[in-house]
């Protein structure tokens, strides 16, 4: 992956792109047990939610154009956090920016860059997820970042868009240990192809639903029929309720969930949940709201009540080339075409659907990590997870 930078930038980026995947002391490795890897996808157990069809990787970067990079960071017994990058695109996007738009479940979060997102109905920075307590950071260096790409050295304006779950619980949050050149290896590590889930990047810290939470993603492929646009989805997820999965109560079967026996232990509410949705198809600000709407149905789907101390954020982006908007321009007007808002439905199915699974997933693929002062949040139990899921219907028996 390329970019159009200044000769300062690239030798920034130049140097740390070895270290770009995971920054992971040796003496910390411990404290993650298991591998994603070993762990399956709700596909993978037979777990279909919706009607629609997957994109070919089932993950956001199906939305061509779309890249993640991750960049993960646990050290001692005390750091758990990290950082996530999502770009629409390779090219500059203070240049070439994105319709967009951002939608607040419930606002008990930092999510900078939101009100001239909605005010003007675009994207200028690729968006950074992160922990609470340095999602100004992040801000700081998308602007750093930016104002270093080859173009933009009259820029004296950026709305960095950071947003962020609170991971307090297992990282010393505190410390504050995400620096702009972690941001800056996230951005450069971003790339597309299959998109790492779990404990990686912004989710390493995070927890969900009584169990480890993370990084989650899914798409879904329109038929060609309505369109053959897509649609793909990344979470945050770091929210409590009550885990449902296809309408099976995995959550009361198991014994975790939100209000269980009127527990007043209210750090389970300190969680939040950041949900970006990309789509190619040719949609402006508006239309986008429309859909970012949908994205909270899916949260509700897998049992979050949104509570007090979760924000609840959806960024959503048109990839569209048609439809990106440059910085400047001789001509006044601008002429584009967009979908008509008869055609959003399934747009809007897609949507509730890929933020569903990718909320599953992100349980799925996440392991036990142990961490600030030595709290623990353990892995879903996935055997018992399927087995409840069949009981109740969620995934369909094999015939034989």
């Amino acid at each position: 992956m390329t970019f159009p930078v200044s000769s300062a930038t690239i030798l920034m980026i130049l140097g740390l792109h070895a270290f770009c995947n995971q920054a992971v002391a040796q003496d910390a490795r411990p404290a993650i047990t298991g591998h994603e890897a070993d762990r399956p996808r709700a596909r993978d157990i037979g777990l279909v939610i919706g009607v629609l069809p997957t994109g070919p990787l089932n993950a956001i970067t199906d939305v061509d154009g779309v890249l993640v990079g991750h960049q993960t960071l646990v050290e001692g017994n005390d750091v758990r956090t990290g950082v996530t990058a999502i770009l629409p695109h390779d090219g500059d996007l203070f240049q070439q920016k994105v319709p967009a738009a951002i939608v607040v479940g419930n606002g008990f979060g930092k999510l900078i860059g939101s009100t001239q997102v909605n005010e003007l109905g675009v994207l200028e920075t690729p968006v950074v997820l992160t922990n609470t307590l340095s999602v100004f950071t992040a801000a700081d260096a998308l602007v750093g970042y930016t104002l270093g790409l080859e173009g933009n050295e009259d820029v004296r304006s950026v709305n960095p868009v950071a947003g962020e779950t609170n991971d307090g619980y297992l990282n010393d949050i505190r410390r504050r240990r995400v620096t702009e050149q972690d941001v800056l290896k996230a951005i450069a590590s971003a790339g597309g192809g299959p998109v790492a889930e779990g404990c990686v990047g912004a989710g390493t810290g995070a927890r969900c639903l009584g169990w480890k939470g993370g990084i989650g993603t899914a798409s879904r492929r329109m038929p060609e029929s309505l369109g053959g646009y897509t649609v793909g989805v990344l979470v945050q997820t770091n929210f409590s309720g009550i885990l449902t999965v296809g309408g099976a109560p995995v959550g009361k079967e198991l014994g975790r969930y939100y209000l269980k026996e009127h527990v007043a232990d209210k750090s389970s509410e300190r969680g939040s949940c950041m949900i970006v949705v990309a789509t190619d198809a040719p949609l402006d600000a508006r239309q986008l709201t429309r859909v970012a709407r949908r994205a909270l149905l899916g949260l509700a789907a897998v049992g979050s009540p949104m509570t007090h101390g979760s924000g609840d954020y959806v960024i959503a982006f048109s990839t569209n080339r048609a439809v990106r908007v440059s910085h400047q321009s001789p001509s006044r007007t601008r002429t584009v075409q967009l979908l008509r808002d008869e055609a959003l439905s399934p747009l809007f199915q897609a949507t509730r659907e890929a933020v569903e699974e990718a909320v599953i997933n992100s349980l799925l693929k996440a392991t036990t990590v142990t961490g600030y002062r030595g709290h623990t949040s353990e892995a879903l139990p996935i055997d018992r997870f399927v087995e409840i899921c069949k009981q109740y219907g969620a995934i369909q028996a094999k015939d034989h």
